[in-house]
């Protein structure tokens, strides 16, 4: 049982070095970028340069072989969004690099371990912007699941190897990520109506109330649709529905 738990690394490591070709395979294929977050795919690249670092500092070899594979493809996906889009987010993009110079002083101050201290906050800090784009995204069609399902495996890995080791690091590590997972996975399932889109329904719950509409005893026969006093036709006021109210 033991040498079960001691090859979960293993796995988790094997999991993460695919982790961002699902996703940069469908924004090639589709183009389609809602649902994804731009800060998401900068801070991964950050984070994992800053794990490789530390890696490197603790002769921890082979887990540089994920690190450097998630540096590389998550830098990749935040150039492709990027282009896709209107360039690179200004504000984004300067807190990725505030951030990035964080981490390269609390290595140069503390080195190992003053870097190590700094990466235990940076996995929420990492997810938290996929959660936030996905769910105020009215479409999720950017989204790949291959991704976040890889996601959810390499974290639960850690989190299971925490709990063996009674490591409460890797225990935080492994439940904030496969929380995240589960919620973008659960948003990308259940995709909602644009807000800017739903005003057809919004019109034919209109159209419906006016056509069955039937006046009173004492109401007067053009309420019903018939020609005003005057000749002149009947003035409908055209009721915005849910999907016209501004925003």
């Amino acid at each position: 049982m033991h040498a079960v738990f001691n090859l979960l690394p293993l796995v988790a490591a094997v999991l993460a070095v695919p982790q961002f070709l699902p996703q940069l395979a469908r924004l090639h294929r589709t183009g389609e970028t809602a649902g994804v977050s731009w800060s998401w795919a900068a801070l991964t690249s950050v984070n994992n340069a800053a794990w490789a670092g530390y890696f490197a500092l603790s002769g921890f070899w082979t887990a540089l072989v994920p690190a450097i594979s998630a540096t590389v493809l998550a830098g990749a996906l935040a150039v492709m969004l990027a282009r896709r889009r209107a360039g690179f987010p200004r504000r984004p993009a300067a807190l990725a690099l505030a951030w990035a110079a964080l981490l390269i002083a609390a290595a140069g101050l503390s080195g190992r371990t003053g870097l190590g201290t700094a990466l235990t906050v940076a996995f929420g800090l990492q997810v938290t912007p996929s959660v936030w784009t996905a769910y105020r995204a009215d479409h999720t069609t950017g989204i790949a699941t291959g991704t976040w399902l890889l996601i959810f495996a390499e974290l639960a890995c850690w989190g299971v190897f925490g709990l063996y080791q009674a490591d409460p690091r890797l225990i935080v590590l492994g439940a904030t990520g496969v929380a995240a997972s589960l919620l973008v996975l659960a948003r990308a399932a259940r995709p909602r109506a644009s807000r800017t889109g739903s005003a057809t329904d919004g019109d034919a719950v209109t159209t419906s109330a006016i056509s069955s509409y039937s006046p009173g005893p004492g109401e007067s026969a053009w309420c019903a649709g018939s020609a005003r006093p005057g000749g002149r036709p009947p003035v409908l006021s055209r009721q915005p529905g849910p999907g016209n109210q501004e925003v």
